[in-house]
């Protein structure tokens, strides 16, 4: 495996302006927080002895905070572990004009409990797992089992942290989220996830394979949501010619912790990898849109005849097929050209393993992935 050479994330935070931070666990942020911003107040919700003297007084962070300089950020890791500092928070905003960063992995404690969300007084961070962009000698078919998480991409072992993270994290503390004492189901419900990620929902199939029901299973991936684990992906169905799909899809947010749940290692030519292939483009546009382009919408395009065009970039500004052949064939390109009589596209893209990239007829471009992403990250999309 390679390096991490530097993070994509920049805080960019305005004078006089607080933000949260959100993430999955292992993502980065306390990382990042220590290697860029080591010289401010750190406020560690981790740490027994601190959550035990916050947890027991808020109050405590305004005796102690009120007369902090306004110059620098006030740091609070794991917010959502005391939902009752937000309203001490605010009142420092408002009467000592302080600043805050705020980090955390789920807003959904925070919104199930009615917390102080500080109504707009904060910005919002998001920090994704690593993209190609970051790290040296990145190996396309390593990540598909290491996944990229900084600390398992950078492990020998990956597999074994993987393992833990999603033993300690995923089944035990995730399934708290839902408030559900059926571990064993919820266990299942990961992998039956994992095994239909980048599929479209179904929840009733899901219930049935998870042995709930299909209202359970609804709040489950609710929750894989708010806590940054996965992602739902909305279909384009703005066609005036043809009856479109409007079911959502959805995908969990590591390729990594896909492959491991689901018990697959894919290699190339499989279909698996081209499953993996996918969700890892569609990780570096997440990654993309969290940190130079949050308006940017990320739809997807099938019709009820199952024609499809895996991304849509803004309303028809860029298609994106992903296809994990090291040839694109003319029957590749069906739902592209079918997508096109719908209406303009400004950019169709074909992302493959092609060595090198080649035009084609009605203004197709198929692209390396390494181009594709390195021409993503320069704001041509």
């Amino acid at each position: 495996m390679g390096k991490i050479i530097k993070r994509l994330f920049e805080l960019n935070l305005a004078k006089n302006r607080s933000a949260f931070l959100w993430g999955p666990r292992k993502v980065g942020k306390t990382y990042w927080i220590r290697e860029h911003l080591n010289h401010l107040p750190l406020i560690d919700l981790l740490k027994t002895d601190v959550f035990a003297d916050y947890k027991s007084r808020p109050a405590l962070l305004r005796e102690r905070y009120q007369n902090h300089s306004q110059k620098n950020l006030i740091i609070i890791d794991e917010i959502q572990k005391i939902p009752e500092l937000l309203n001490e928070v605010q009142w420092l905003i408002e009467n000592k004009n302080l600043s805050f960063l705020l980090t955390g992995s789920s807003a959904r404690k925070l919104k199930k409990g009615h917390a102080n969300l500080l109504g707009g007084r904060a910005w919002r961070r998001t920090m994704t797992p690593l993209s190609c962009l970051e790290v040296d000698k990145f190996d396309l078919e390593k990540i598909m089992t290491s996944g990229l998480l900084p600390p398992h991409y950078l492990s020998p072992s990956p597999l074994e942290d993987l393992r833990a993270y999603i033993a300690d994290y995923l089944k035990e503390e995730i399934a708290g989220e839902a408030l559900t004492q059926n571990i064993p189901a919820f266990s299942e419900f990961l992998r039956v996830a994992a095994i239909t990620s980048s599929e479209l929902l179904n929840y009733t199939n899901v219930g049935r394979e998870t042995g709930v029901s299909p209202k359970v299973v609804r709040v489950y991936f609710d929750i894989l949501e708010d806590t940054h684990l996965g992602f739902r992906v909305r279909p384009w169905v703005k066609s005036k010619n043809r009856r479109m799909i409007e079911t959502e899809k959805f995908y969990l947010f590591d390729v990594g912790v896909t492959n491991f749940l689901a018990r697959r290692s894919p290699k190339t030519g499989t279909p698996e990898f081209g499953k993996s292939f996918e969700q890892y483009i569609l990780m570096e546009l997440l990654a993309y849109k969290a940190y130079k382009s949050p308006d940017m919408e990320i739809t997807f395009w099938r019709t009820c005849s199952n024609q499809e065009v895996d991304f849509i970039i803004n309303d028809k500004q860029t298609a994106i097929e992903i296809k994990a052949s090291k040839r694109v064939h003319e029957g590749d390109l069906t739902g592209l050209t079918t997508l096109s009589r719908d209406g303009p596209v400004r950019k169709k893209v074909v992302v493959s393993l092609e060595p090198e990239p080649r035009s084609l007829a009605d203004n197709i471009t198929v692209l390396p992935w390494r181009e594709f992403i390195d021409r993503l990250w320069g704001h041509e999309y």
